[in-house]
């Protein structure tokens, strides 16, 4: 599953230079988060690090969105092509 981020959310900037794969964004009113980049940090982290630094607690995991540790980790390849995923071996 992706994650999204709800309309608690307080614009703080810290969220966005978190993200590994470039899928949080300023939307119109708040951070956004593009659910075709999000891995939920599978590959990179062994946590979700926006969910990890947001000071709110608004990012949840996308009900619409959702895919399996299988489907996240393809698309972290897909996302970094050669990339060695963290804790996968691989």
């Amino acid at each position: 599953m992706a994650l999204f981020i709800t309309d608690q959310c307080i614009n703080c900037d810290v969220c966005e230079p978190e993200c590994p794969n470039d899928a949080i964004y300023q939307g119109e009113e708040i951070y956004e988060i593009d659910a075709a980049r999000c891995t939920e940090c599978i590959g990179h982290f062994t946590t979700q690090q926006c969910v990890d630094i947001c000071p709110v607690e608004c990012i949840f995991v996308d009900p619409d969105h959702e895919e399996s540790q299988n489907e996240l980790l393809e698309k972290f390849h897909r996302i970094n092509p050669g990339a060695i995923a963290v804790g996968s071996g691989d």
